[in-house]
């Protein structure tokens, strides 16, 4: 009888040993999927504590650490907000609330640089020097007394030549900035000046030295050489008397005095000559050969009597 009592005694011993493993194990299976954080608590006297939490939402961390705000403290993250992994609760005087910065992820940051790097791979530089011109100014003197005036080129107007250094930035080969470093003065620029006086008239029309002036407009220009073909002869002598020079002489109809300065196509040239076929409103340009007076062939271009 004896015995039958102690085998009884041994099998609860054996039964309560092994419910007593399954608790175990049960308790610590469960405390094996549970996620515990280490959250960093800030407070407001500067004082912080760092404590181990499976909770998540920052008042369940606050309550489970028997931490309460005062009327006058603030917490950031607000006290609804989660905080999913290692994070900080921050607690602060009203009016002291430190600024929330915005949580990136590693991802973003990485798109973010590759972003950049991709926007400045293809973004050269180079330091280039160029010639430009300078606009010439027109000055105008009025010098007529009355109504009745006439304008008067008394100097013809020329561009001016700077040299400019640029640094400039291109993005796939285009050009998207142009930054001037320096800039230097090659040939300053001449003011075109332009007299407004009284137009001289009488009875017979405007003359000076008892010659009939013509005056600014459109004209037929063509060329001429000193060869047989053009002028009948070869000495180069002008009906002026002076000799024809290419770039300065022209051939113009009586109504021009010998002496009368033309600006042609941006070039000043003097009426030194005549020809039997230079009548009207036309007038023949004096060129070193035969070839680059056929070269020059017809053209129609203003032409504007300086003086």
């Amino acid at each position: 009888m004896s015995k039958i009592k102690n085998a009884s005694i041994s099998y609860k011993k054996i039964i309560a040993i092994s419910i007593l493993f399954v608790l175990i194990l049960g308790i610590s299976v469960i405390a094996g999927n549970v996620k515990l954080n280490n959250v960093k608590i800030k407070f407001s006297n500067n004082h912080e504590i760092t404590v181990l939490t499976s909770k998540t939402k920052v008042a369940d961390i606050l309550n489970e650490n028997h931490i309460m705000l005062s009327s006058d403290e603030s917490v950031v993250p607000d006290m609804e907000e989660e905080i999913t992994s290692a994070g900080t609760i921050i607690i602060s005087k009203v009016g002291e609330e430190p600024t929330k910065i915005a949580e990136i992820s590693e991802e973003e940051l990485n798109n973010n640089v590759d972003d950049i790097a991709e926007n400045y791979s293809n973004i050269t530089e180079e330091i280039i020097t160029v010639q430009e011109e300078i606009p010439f100014e027109t000055i105008t003197k009025d010098v007529s007394n009355g109504d009745n005036t006439t304008n008067r080129v008394i100097q013809a107007g020329h561009n001016g030549i700077k040299e400019v250094t640029y640094k400039v930035k291109y993005k796939d080969d285009v050009e998207i900035e142009r930054i001037e470093l320096s800039s230097k003065v090659i040939k300053e620029p001449v003011d075109k000046i332009v007299q407004i006086q009284t137009k001289v008239t009488s009875r017979s029309g405007s003359r000076t030295g008892g010659v009939t002036t013509a005056s600014s407009g459109r004209y037929k220009v063509t060329a001429y050489c000193s060869c047989a073909r053009c002028c009948g002869k070869t000495n180069g002598i002008t009906a002026s008397g002076a000799r024809a020079t290419a770039g300065h002489t022209v051939a113009a109809p009586s109504t021009f005095a010998f002496g009368t300065k033309l600006l042609i196509n941006g070039k000043t040239y003097v009426v030194e000559d005549r020809g039997g076929a230079i009548q009207g409103n036309r007038i023949d340009i004096y060129m070193n050969s035969h070839s680059d007076a056929l070269a020059w062939g017809v053209r129609y271009l203003d032409v504007e009597v300086l003086n």
